[in-house]
C-alpha cells in the first residue's frame, strides 16, 4: 500500500506545561505523601520509592507529550476499493481517574467509515493509549478518542465506546468490585442511521455467547 500523509490542524489537547515542577520537586512531594499516609520516607524500604514513583508516572502520564494528531497521521489510499467498516475491538487500555488519581481499566471499540483511505490498524490502538495515559474521566476520554479520528481521517462516520472498571469504586468509596461503567459515541452515518448502529453492535458482539 502506499502511505500518505494528510494535513492536519495543530495537536488535540495537547498540553505543554511550562511551569513544570523540577524532579527534586516531584519527588519531595511523593516523601510528603508518604509521612502524611502514616509512614516514615526514610526508612530503608521507601528510601528510593520517590525516585521510583517519578519514573512511572514520567511512563504512566506520557500522553501529555504525545501528539494524538500525529499517530493518525500516515493513511494507505490503495485499498482495492474498501470502503466498507474498519472496526477494531477489544482494545486494552487502563487511564487514571482525575478525581482520584487511581486507574481504571477496561476495553475500547473503534470503528469508522472510511472516506479517502484508512490507517494502520494499530494506530487506533495507539491514539487511545496517547489519551488514556493523562489524567482523565471516560466520558472525556471517548469523546477525545473520536474526535481524533473525526480531525485526522474525515471518515463518513465513527464510533466509539469504552467499557471499564473503576478501582475509585472498586477499591474505595461504595467498593465495588465488578461493575462495569459503558461510555459510548457515534458521529456522522453511525449517529445518523440506526443500521449503521446495529451493524456496530453486531460486530461487537460477534463470536460471544
Amino acid at each position: 500500500m502506499d502511505a500518505t500523509a494528510k494535513p492536519l490542524k495543530p495537536a488535540i489537547d495537547v498540553q505543554v506545561q511550562k511551569d513544570r515542577p523540577s524532579r527534586a520537586e516531584a519527588e519531595a512531594a511523593v516523601r510528603t505523601l508518604i509521612a502524611w499516609a502514616g509512614d516514615d520516607p526514610k526508612r530503608e524500604g521507601l528510601l528510593d520509592t520517590p525516585g521510583r514513583v517519578v519514573r512511572a508516572y514520567e511512563e504512566l502520564f506520557q500522553g501529555y507529550t504525545q501528539d494524538p494528531l500525529e499517530t493518525l497521521s500516515r493513511t494507505f489510499d490503495e485499498v482495492g476499493g474498501y470502503d466498507d467498516i474498519v472496526f477494531v475491538k477489544d482494545i486494552p487500555f487502563f487511564s487514571h481517574c482525575e478525581h482520584h488519581m487511581v486507574p481504571f481499566v477496561g476495553k475500547a471499540h473503534i470503528a469508522y467509515l472510511p472516506t479517502d483511505g484508512v490507517v494502520g490498524l494499530s494506530k487506533l490502538a495507539r491514539v487511545t493509549d496517547v489519551f488514556a495515559k493523562r489524567l482523565q474521566t471516560q466520558e472525556t476520554l471517548t469523546a477525545q478518542i473520536i474526535d481524533a479520528i473525526n480531525e485526522a481521517l474525515n471518515p463518513r462516520g465513527a464510533a466509539v465506546m469504552l467499557e471499564a472498571e473503576h478501582m475509585c469504586m472498586s477499591l474505595r468509596g461504595v467498593k465495588k468490585h465488578g461493575a462495569s461503567t459503558v461510555t459510548q459515541r457515534f458521529t456522522g452515518v453511525f449517529a445518523e442511521e440506526m443500521m449503521e448502529q446495529q451493524r456496530f453492535f453486531s460486530l461487537l458482539n460477534m463470536g460471544k455467547s
